[in-house]
């Protein structure tokens, strides 16, 4: 058998092991909640920006940008910048590696790859850090509400010009609200793209887990996903990457557009 193929299919069953192991998903779980209170998210940035991610979701989404090669990433919840930095970073990758491939020089002033940042408040010294950056360039913020319709038709303008788009989703976590982010930007995800949604796992934490927000078990981005998954076949979550990962913030939040 082909080396690489071998490595591959062992790969698989290392993942689908471990979706059976009931067991360490629970532990997963248990780790993720005894964590949470020491904010340990906080603790991470990207080319020097924090970025309050888990590392594993950050691995997992340049995992999928290679396996895309999206021309558009749509975020929502924009905060001191980090991810966008990081996604900024992976397409200035992907043009490069076109223009190894290609023969010719990398000029990142004609990439069209771009990412696209909406927050309802991005602070003034977030705003500057982020547009002094040398990833500048490659990045467009929106002020406003995501779901605020001028907001939509706005992002739905912009993401005409492209035709690979991903999604990733990580602003207000009420159910309501992602809801309508599903409902306002899901269908711009090209097919075999993804839209993830974050911080699906506050249905997995404690009721009394976030006594001073407006989300909780019941009421959060996992609700959203499942609710928006009853009208919408086109998508579907992909457990793999739930099964790979174990720690991560998007338990189900990793949404494949299969048609």
């Amino acid at each position: 058998m082909d080396p690489i193929k071998q490595f591959q299919e062992e790969v698989q069953e290392n993942i689908a092991s471990l979706g059976r192991d009931l067991d360490l998903q629970a532990l997963s779980r248990i780790w993720t909640r005894e964590i949470s209170p020491h904010k340990w998210a906080y603790n991470f940035s990207w080319m020097g920006r924090p970025a309050i991610q888990f590392p594993n979701d950050a691995w997992a989404l340049q995992e999928l940008i290679w396996e895309i090669r999206p021309d558009l990433i749509i975020e929502t919840g924009i905060a001191h910048g980090g991810s966008l930095m990081f996604s900024a970073s992976m397409l200035a990758l992907l043009d490069m590696c076109d223009a190894i491939e290609s023969g010719q020089n990398l000029d990142p002033k004609v990439s069209k790859r771009k990412v696209l940042g909406i927050d309802i408040d991005i602070r003034a010294h977030n705003r500057t850090a982020i547009e002094a950056h040398p990833l500048a360039s490659r990045i467009q913020m929106i002020q406003g509400s995501s779901i605020a319709a001028e907001t939509i038709e706005q992002v739905h303008q912009i993401a005409s010009n492209y035709k690979r788009v991903l999604v990733c989703l990580d602003s207000n976590h009420t159910h309501e609200h992602v809801l309508a982010e599903l409902n306002a930007y899901a269908p711009l995800v090209s097919k075999g793209s993804y839209c993830i949604v974050l911080d699906t796992i506050v249905e997995d934490m404690p009721d009394d887990f976030f006594p001073d927000r407006p989300w909780g078990p019941g009421n959060n981005p996992k609700t959203a996903v499942w609710e928006y998954l009853k009208s919408h076949n086109e998508f579907s979550i992909d457990k793999s990457i739930d099964h790979k990962l174990l720690i991560s913030v998007a338990p189900d939040g990793f949404l494949k557009r299969t048609s």
